[in-house]
């Protein structure tokens, strides 16, 4: 992590990440980059429909292979680069028939590592290797975990994750997720084996709200602080706690920590062999 001096009240305790030490300082492979428009927030009406999203810093997309469709062809990692969609590091993967993909890499990746996506027994469940979950020893740590055979990566994308294997029965992959979730998977889907590359995400402190603007994250405004009529928490006089016992959203919808709000049949809950645990002590 890198501090700053305290020259502004903003700059006071702000942080960011290294990138000089974790980057191999390449620029974006043009081949793989195209623009895209941001998502505003708002639909063909104008209306917002999601809060507090608009504004940013202009991005170019970069084209990541979450399918990993090439087989058995082995690559090599040429470059570590920053993505500004995503909080993980990405990499350009040179394989050996000549052609480059970006992929998420893993924490301790480095240029000229080398990977391979192979179904055989023999390959060897190495970092940064891919292959069935099903193949893989209790106790072995991944991510880019697929929900559905050949559906591409779903789980465990964002910079830090990484997911457990915990147990193998009957065709199914018990796995442990970053919520503490156990849920099964098929055994002939497939994960990368590691953690996610840019560990400290987390750590970072924004530190004003012009930083945040930059990230085209909008401000968010207490339910208290609003109108009876914007909010169930609006009205009152003064300074007045919100009134009811549960957490809800403006939409009176269960929110916040330790409430559930799962669909009571959502289609995956035959799959979930254990909640996520809830509230301040996971």
């Amino acid at each position: 992590m890198k501090a700053h001096k305290p020259t502004t009240p903003g700059r006071r305790g702000m942080t960011r990440i290294s990138y000089k030490s974790a980057l191999s300082g390449d620029k974006p492979l043009k081949k793989l980059t195209k623009g895209f428009k941001r998502g505003t927030g708002r639909n063909n009406a104008g209306r917002i429909t999601t809060r507090h999203k608009g504004g940013g810093v202009k991005r170019s997309y970069r084209d990541i292979d979450f399918k990993y469709d090439k087989r058995d062809i082995p690559a090599k990692i040429e470059t570590i680069e920053y993505d500004p969609n995503r909080s993980a590091f990405i990499g350009v993967a040179l394989y050996a028939d000549g052609e480059r993909r970006y992929v998420v890499v893993s924490g301790t990746t480095k240029v000229d590592d080398t990977f391979i996506v192979s179904e055989s027994k023999d390959v060897k469940v190495r970092l940064g290797n891919r292959l069935p979950i099903g193949n893989m020893s209790v106790g072995t740590v991944v991510y880019n975990v697929e929900v559905k055979p050949e559906g591409g990566a779903k789980l465990a994308r964002s910079a830090g994750n990484y997911i457990e294997v915990i147990a193998h029965d009957a065709g199914y992959t018990h796995i442990k997720m970053p919520s503490s979730e156990v849920r099964k998977v098929l055994s002939t889907c497939w994960a990368t084996v590691g953690e996610v590359s840019n560990s400290e995400h987390r750590l970072v402190v924004i530190g004003k709200a012009g930083r945040k603007r930059h990230m085209g994250i909008r401000p968010t405004v207490r339910g208290s602080a609003m109108n009876a009529v914007d909010h169930p928490y609006g009205g009152g006089e003064g300074k007045a706690g919100r009134g009811r016992r549960r957490a809800i959203s403006k939409w009176g919808k269960p929110t916040g920590i330790g409430q559930k709000s799962r669909r009571p049949k959502k289609y995956s809950n035959k799959l979930i062999v254990n909640r996520r645990k809830v509230g301040k002590r996971k």
